[in-house]
């Protein structure tokens, strides 16, 4: 059996009564006090989130915006120094390899690019191979993943609590833009970013200050009721806001226009790898759209992989589902038929063996006030 990775904050998690499970290799906390607690915690407070698993890929270069801009379908040259923005990488067909968050650093010096931690190793050899069919482009692509640390806070009080540890008036970082800064003394690429529906900051750093930062933080935020947060309730959060995740809503089979995130591709900006396909795609019309329901019978948790059905046809598949801490309903996201798709339409999901009657709804389940 393959030993597990860990990032460099393993320990503090065993000490703070964390549950570890395996996560794309990698040994990682789903929870400490409770998904439920934690979940409400980020919602009405702020938490501190673990982010050391995920891939961090800088790309640099003469070329490195043109070479950006063929293997991602939105439009990186609209990144001015210190933007964000969400994008993926895709395959000739239009399937999805990864999302990403690209950044222009704020100094302007090149790209970096955040990808998920089941596919780092995946994305860099993608990116490599691209790299190797463009050889007119200049253009350097390195993994940096194993010397970047990156923490998470995120909720309402998010932004007070890191400014307690920061000369830099975070108030002033829009969403979607960064920033470069030190956070208790240590340097840091401050980013308005997150993976909650809340209100945040994404921190990349120096990896051999991530005990030392985690600590800042969480002695930082004790005081406002801050908790440190597991897998278990990023989830649960992602869900409601409806942000996807790589393998559920998006996969190699599961295209951007299918997933409702045709606003990601910009077929104006010129070629790019799936664009072709997309293209073919949205003039013929997606064979599947996502939507969203809630279960109103009871009999279970909807989970990724349920069936769904219409009178007792099959038309599609749960690609996420939970019982949200929020709204107190059971919720999910459903790949279907599009010929199903439509709010207010029932579906049936099978838990169990059983259909469950659900019923299509509006997204995102849950919206923060700004």
């Amino acid at each position: 059996m393959t030993e597990l990775k860990r990032t460099p904050l393993a320990e503090r998690h065993q000490q703070l009564g964390a549950r570890m499970i395996e996560f794309a290799g990698w040994y990682m906390p789903v929870q400490y006090k409770g998904i439920i607690v934690e979940h409400q915690t980020v919602r009405t407070i702020a938490g501190l989130f673990d982010l050391g698993h995920m891939g961090q890929v800088e790309v640099g270069g003469p070329d490195a915006l043109e070479f950006l801009q063929y293997v991602s379908p939105n439009d990186v040259a609209r990144l001015r120094p210190g933007e964000a923005q969400y994008s993926m990488l895709l395959y000739p067909n239009g399937g999805v390899v990864d999302d990403i968050l690209i950044y222009n650093r704020p100094a302007g010096d090149g790209y970096f690019v955040v990808v998920n931690a089941a596919n780092t190793e995946k994305d860099v050899a993608w990116l490599n191979e691209q790299r190797t069919q463009r050889s007119d482009l200049k253009v350097d692509v390195i993994d940096v993943s194993d010397r970047t640390g990156m923490l998470a806070i995120q909720g309402p009080q998010a932004e007070a609590i890191l400014q307690r540890l920061t000369r830099a008036d975070l108030s002033e970082v829009e969403y979607f833009h960064a920033i470069e800064t030190d956070v208790a003394g240590v340097p840091a690429m401050v980013a308005r970013t997150g993976y909650t529906g809340e209100d945040g900051f994404e921190l990349y750093f120096p990896i051999e200050h991530a005990v030392a930062l985690w600590d800042r933080l969480l002695e930082a935020g004790t005081p406002d009721g801050m908790l440190p947060i597991g897998l278990g309730a990023r989830d649960t959060l992602r869900l409601e806001a409806c942000l996807p995740l790589y393998g559920n809503e998006l996969s190699a089979e599961i295209t951007p226009l299918e997933a409702g995130l045709s606003w990601v591709v910009k077929f104006d900006k010129g070629d790019f790898i799936g664009r072709e396909a997309l293209l073919r795609q949205r003039s013929e019309g997606i064979p599947r759209k996502l939507v969203g329901f809630k279960m109103v019978e009871r009999g279970g948790v909807p989970r990724s992989h349920c069936e769904v059905q219409v009178d007792g046809k099959t038309v599609g598949f749960v690609t996420s589902g939970t019982s949200s801490p929020t709204l107190r309903e059971n919720i999910g996201l459903a790949l279907v038929a599009r010929e199903y798709a439509g709010v207010g339409r029932p579906l049936d999901i099978v838990i169990r063996g059983r259909p469950v009657r659900a019923e299509q709804v509006k997204t995102p389940f849950y919206k923060r006030a700004r």
